[in-house]
């Protein structure tokens, strides 16, 4: 009994390492292929999460198409220094030709569901600062209908009670993201089983309740070109 369960815990761990090496190659082919959209001497922004530390550590072979960047968080931050690559604030970039990122969930509109690392508001800011956004996923990420992954909120801690009970009053639950803070010094609420028929509607109506500093769809300012990896290739929507 002892060896058959030994037995079967030992295929468990080997198909959860296949999986993780399999999509982790995905992300790999994805971020590869977003080189390709860097032209010479931009300056790029950065997203965040863990396709985009890919991407940055991928950087290196075109550096000297990379005269700076635009990080989206603390943490994409400290890796394009550790990288060697100048990052400036928005305020000195101004128009960014180039903003690379990844998503949580994305749709064939390409719009997206993003803020399972918790940087969804200077992703956002960056993003619609942006000429052209760029989102790399594999396919586990493309859905039909957006929803299924937990919609990130940032709110200022003040308004948690009243900003989850008008989530619940969409039908939805709305969980406290523990232990957490954003690098605006906010909270996350989570909400699950929030029914995204309307994902521009939606957005609308959650970033205007009072409390909300922003939420995590990006259907006002979807992604231009969707690149999606499936492990053999890289498609383009």
């Amino acid at each position: 009994m002892l060896a058959s369960y030994s037995v079967q815990y030992g295929d468990i761990l080997t198909h959860i390492r296949v999986n993780y090496m399999h999509q982790n190659d995905k992300k790999q082919r994805v971020a590869e292929a977003a080189l390709d959209y860097v032209d010479t001497r931009q300056v790029i922004g950065i997203g965040s999460g863990s396709t985009v530390e890919i991407f940055i550590n991928l950087l290196d072979k075109i550096r000297s198409k990379v005269d700076a960047c635009v990080s989206s968080s603390m943490k994409t931050t400290q890796l394009l220094d550790e990288n060697g690559f100048r990052v400036i604030e928005l305020r000195e970039a101004g128009t960014i030709p180039i903003y690379i990122d990844g998503a949580d969930e994305a749709n064939k509109q390409k719009q997206l569901i993003k803020g399972g690392g918790g940087a969804l508001t200077r992703e956002k800011i960056v993003a619609s600062s942006s000429e052209k956004f760029i989102c790399i996923i594999d396919d586990s990420k493309l859905v039909s209908k957006l929803g299924k992954f937990p919609l990130p909120i940032e709110v200022i801690s003040m308004a948690q009670s009243k900003i989850a009970l008008e989530m619940v009053k969409k039908g939805a639950r709305p969980v406290l993201r523990d232990n957490f803070i954003t690098d605006n010094n906010n909270i996350i609420l989570d909400v699950h089983g929030m029914d995204i028929n309307e994902p521009m509607l939606l957005e609308r109506e959650i970033n205007d309740l009072p409390g909300v500093v922003t939420n995590g769809l990006f259907s006002l300012r979807p992604a231009d070109v969707l690149l999606i990896s499936d492990g053999n290739e890289v498609n383009n929507i």
